[in-house]
């Protein structure tokens, strides 16, 4: 740790500080390091302090509360000499991350929408941007990472799934467009991810490194078009993806590709703003190459901005180094420091004030979900019975449940007992392979089953592989199905929704917040009145 004297003399013009300008580096939301939930990537508040005293010119922020990210950001902001880049992946709204904000449903309901009713689709798109830059802006961040311009095309793909905004790539370039509009509105950039295209890998970049096999003919008819649009409608950044497309360059991943980001997103596209990588400690990256490495090919390849690096230190040495050397040219340092000051000094400065959920947008957080529900006639009926709830570990699905969840007090007024599954899913209740659950186990009573499963990243697909489909099967024959409820993924709710008679009460919900599950139950069950704590437990 160097002391304040040091670093307080560090000229303002040197090359290392120019160069730290560069890095985007992550941070919890929460105060405290001790509230940090993910430490192994998030610094320690020394290292933070640091690091933006030194010239670090980005953070990336998650956890916490809303109300303490307004604290946080403005924390963070005083470490620093200079105007910081301040985000957060907030696809769903700034709820997704950040609790008591807006979590909004994901952008593939909307895109399913859009096949139905594409007005009413566009238009709600705008509303969801702006509500999710306005909150952003009054939270202190500056900068959305997003839209996903990616044309989830493929059922299977286990990292984009209902995080893209269509499965074509004509809803896709619409929805996003009508979603960067809201961005606009709300005075905070916006960025097209994850470039170029991600949509239809079976393989998640968190954990390795996918392979896309078109033709470049296939891309520009697929991939390509949203980024084409967002650049056109003149999106202010955009991020790399770690996947290597052979056809373009069979050696190195988009990220790492001077063939697909210069020559490709530059040259051909015109893209003129900011490239950020993908964060650089996923294991596509950080397991072929170390932090200082990763940070010159990255900037090599034409990237502006290094997102996440395994070391922070590391990668500004690494790039201090090239540039020392020759092997980087200091021309595109200087690019680069300017398209990062001519975004900065597009959006405006001043923090917003109010509430950080309106009435309006309490209004669209309902209205969303109620366009992205499907509930059958049947109804559950009161009884003792079993509430099966089987919830990813993951972000976001776990933060959907609590004992104060509808979820779980709902049916729980109505007489079930609630059991919920987590990270190994049916394993501990499993039974034979065609009846894939323990009913000794379980107990006596019907069976009410709810899925709370979208396709999160780092999970490899494994929730797919799930025998859910036997479990209703076995349900079925033993006269024991309640209902059934899926959140999340439509493509299991295409999959379950064939096995169930028509006299099961059955529903979907795009989103897993609990708005959805209330108006999904409140459908669902006659007389849904919860009262009382949550009795359940867990596996």
């Amino acid at each position: 740790m160097k002391t304040w004297a040091v670093m307080n003399s560090r000229p303002a013009n040197s090359l290392r500080r120019r160069v730290a300008e560069l890095l985007v580096v992550r941070a919890s939301g929460h105060l405290s390091d001790q509230q940090r939930r993910y430490p192994q990537w998030e610094l320690p508040n020394s290292e933070l302090q640091r690091l933006l005293w030194e010239g670090v010119g980005g953070v990336i922020l998650l956890g916490g509360s809303a109300v303490e990210l307004q604290q946080r950001t403005k924390q963070l902001q005083g470490w620093s000499e200079q105007r910081l880049l301040v985000c957060a992946d907030v696809e769903e709204g700034v709820g997704q991350r950040f609790e008591g904000a807006s979590w909004l449903v994901p952008p593939l309901a909307l895109g399913r929408l859009h096949q139905r009713e594409p007005e009413l689709a566009l238009d709600l798109s705008e509303r969801y941007g702006r509500c999710t830059g306005e909150q952003a802006h009054r939270c202190g961040l500056n900068w959305v990472l997003g839209p996903v311009c990616d044309v989830n095309n493929n059922p299977a793909n286990p990292v984009i799934n209902v995080r893209a905004w269509g499965e074509d790539p004509n809803t896709a370039s619409a929805l996003t467009l009508a979603f960067q509009r809201g961005l606009k509105q709300a005075g905070v950039l916006g960025c097209a991810k994850h470039f170029p295209g991600h949509g239809d890998t079976t393989s998640d970049s968190h954990l390795d490194l996918p392979v896309l096999p078109h033709s470049r003919e296939r891309l520009e008819q697929i991939e390509l078009p949203p980024f084409q649009a967002a650049i056109t409608a003149g999106v202010e950044s955009v991020m790399t993806a770690h996947l290597v497309l052979p056809e373009l360059d069979p050696q190195q991943p988009a990220t790492l590709s001077k063939a697909v980001l210069t020559d490709l997103l530059r040259r051909q596209m015109r893209f003129n703003g900011l490239v950020v990588t993908d964060a650089l400690v996923m294991e596509a990256i950080s397991a072929r190459h170390g932090a200082a490495e990763a940070a010159v090919l990255a900037f090599e390849a034409g990237t502006d901005l290094i997102l996440m690096p395994a070391d922070a230190d590391a990668a500004i040495d690494g790039l201090c180094d090239g540039f020392n050397s020759g092997r980087l040219c200091l021309s595109r340092l200087d690019e680069s420091l300017q398209r990062r000051a001519h975004a900065l000094a597009s959006i405006p400065t001043s923090t917003a004030t109010g509430p950080i959920v309106s009435a309006d947008e309490q209004a669209l957080e309902a209205e969303l979900v109620r366009h992205s529900i499907t509930v059958g006639e049947a109804k559950v009926l009161p009884q003792a019975g079993i509430n099966l709830v089987r919830v990813d570990a993951m972000v976001p699905s776990a933060a959907a449940l609590s004992g104060w969840s509808p979820a779980l007090r709902t049916p729980e007024a109505q007489g079930f007992r609630s059991i919920v599954l987590h990270g190994e899913g049916l394993s501990p209740w499993s039974g034979q392979a065609d009846a894939p659950l323990a009913m000794d186990r379980l107990g006596d009573g019907a069976v009410l089953l709810q899925l709370f499963l979208r396709g999160n990243p780092f999970r490899a697909g494994r929730d797919a592989q799930e025998p859910w489909a036997a479990a209703i099967q076995q349900l079925i024959a033993l006269n024991r199905l309640a209902g059934v409820v899926v959140y999340g993924s439509p493509y299991l709710w295409d999959s379950l929704k064939p096995l169930l008679p028509s006299s099961c009460p059955a529903a979907y919900s795009a989103g897993q917040m609990q708005e959805a599950q209330r108006q999904v139950l409140t459908e669902l069950f006659p007389s849904a009145t919860p009262t009382g704590n949550s009795g359940a437990f867990t596996d």
